[in-house]
């Protein structure tokens, strides 16, 4: 028995004892059976019946063609000498791929929204009410930085029935909620708990990491469903599940209402997203880097680099500023500030509050989208040199915020976008999201100069940046 086990143990063990000194009467009290009839039939049931029949199933199909049945014909060698559609045992094998999960209508006219990954794959999507009638549906926006898409159905004039969404900001740990979905396709189910916690950060899931989380059982298949208050609101859209078996043990992930509400906003203004974008990059405050700026606490961003014209250097925030929340929300660490912003609408005026050498700020910030500067010039490689075959860009704000990747990370030059199969950039082992830094020792700078340094040269010396590293590609001709 461990440590901590035993602790658990004795804890019990002291509860029951205090049981047993309580006095009669009060003992009795404690045990009084419900006195009327509205507590004898405390249910979930009234709230079930009118947010049930807003939740959907969703159902993708796509056709899969098995081209080989063995390794040896996706060898690059073997493919040199038969081509691509050298099948020595016959014609492709066409199947059908399904994939199932769950969604909720927002709209009345049939606007319905799901997690990216239930329909990500599917090349028809099937959404089916609780009525069991089914509709093919068309999908509005995708989105796979937040992992939410937005579908819609034709359903004539027909009003469905749709679920409001509420302002997440205002949920509490503690406060009870329903979930509703099709957990392993065995038709919709409801279960209950409450907010197990609020703003979780390090998920991994989506770009936006900020997460509300439940102990209500959530299972593969209520992907898409609905996180639904006590006053039959959405609070927000299940998606993920932490569980070393597959099956819930009380820790689900919800994409809060208010991300939902502006990926929707983008889908019925036009199917484009336009996220703000802050133009400055920080790190978590944590309790050695609080102890050293005089700070009471850990919390916030330390302000560690600021881009140039953007945004964040208009509104005057400075490198070593600590930024404390927006709009009178607490932001813990960057992840909650990116958050934060990106559910902002373009063009509007937020409240940075900062703290800046012992001084709390406010500093207005108008929220712009992040510049195209230079213009992304999409190319495909050819001719014979190294990365013939890797599809290249500009890079700028615009593109690295697009990607989901740290601007200041990554910075200007030129990025990998794509890389064909079997193609010399892949046999270099060039892959997507390399930066090429310079060719033969020249500095690269966009995909003109790129362009030409390849085709000058006879052989090339290549560096390429990956993340935190860098590699060189080295050949001749």
């Amino acid at each position: 028995m461990s440590h901590h086990a035993l602790h658990l143990l004795v804890g019990a063990s002291l509860i029951g004892l205090g049981a047993l000194a309580l006095s009669p009467a009060v003992n009795a009290q404690a045990r009084d059976v419900p006195q009327t009839r509205e507590q004898v039939q405390l249910s979930f049931a009234p709230l079930v019946k009118r947010v049930a029949p807003a939740v959907v199933n969703i159902f993708t199909r796509k056709n899969v063609q098995d081209r080989a049945v063995s390794p040896l014909f996706d060898d690059p060698l073997f493919r040199r000498f038969f081509g691509d559609d050298f099948l020595p045992f016959g014609q492709p094998r066409e199947r059908m791929e399904s994939s199932l999960g769950s969604g909720v209508i927002v709209r009345p006219d049939g606007l319905v929204v799901t997690n990216n990954h239930v329909i990500a794959s599917g090349t028809k999507i099937i959404v089916a009410l609780t009525d069991r009638r089914e509709f093919e549906a068309e999908v509005v926006l995708a989105d796979e930085r937040t992992d939410l898409a937005v579908l819609k159905i034709d359903v004539g004039s027909e009003v469905l029935p749709a679920l409001e969404l509420m302002n997440s900001d205002d949920l509490e740990v503690g406060d009870l909620v329903l979930a509703l979905g099709n957990p392993f396709g065995v038709g919709q189910t409801v279960t209950s708990g409450i907010v197990s916690a609020l703003a979780r950060t390090k998920v991994g899931i989506s770009d936006f990491q900020f997460f509300i989380q439940t102990d209500a059982a959530i299972n593969p298949g209520n992907s898409g469903g609905a996180l639904v208050t006590m006053d039959g609101r959405l609070a927000g859209v299940n998606t993920a599940i932490f569980s070393r078996s597959g099956g819930s043990i009380g820790i689900g992930f919800a994409i809060p209402a208010n991300m939902v509400a502006s990926v929707i906003n983008a889908a019925v203004s036009g199917g484009e997203i336009r996220r703000p974008w802050l133009g400055a990059a920080g790190q978590l405050v944590t309790g050695e880097i609080a102890e050293t700026l005089g700070l009471d606490r850990p919390g916030g961003v330390l302000v560690t680099h600021i881009f140039p014209g953007s945004p964040a250097d208009l509104a005057g925030l400075l490198v070593g500023d600590v930024i404390m929340g927006i709009d009178g929300k607490p932001v813990e660490d960057p992840q909650g500030l990116v958050y934060r912003i990106a559910i902002r609408p373009v063009g509007e005026l937020a409240i940075l509050d900062v703290l800046r050498s012992g001084q709390s700020l406010s500093l207005p910030i108008k929220l712009l989208v992040a510049p195209e500067l230079p213009p992304r010039n999409v190319t495909d490689i050819g001719g014979r040199n190294p990365l013939t075959g890797a599809r290249v860009a500009n890079l700028s704000p615009a593109l690295a915020t697009e990607l989901g990747f740290d601007t200041f990370t990554h910075g200007t030059g030129v990025i990998v976008l794509a890389v064909a199969r079997f193609s010399p950039a892949q046999q270099a082992r060039a892959q997507p999201g390399d930066v090429i830094l310079d060719v033969n020792g020249e500095q690269v700078t966009t995909v003109e100069d790129l362009v030409r340094l390849l085709d000058a040269a006879p052989q090339w010396r290549i560096t390429l940046r990956r993340g935190d590293q860098q590699f060189v590609i080295a050949a001749r001709s």
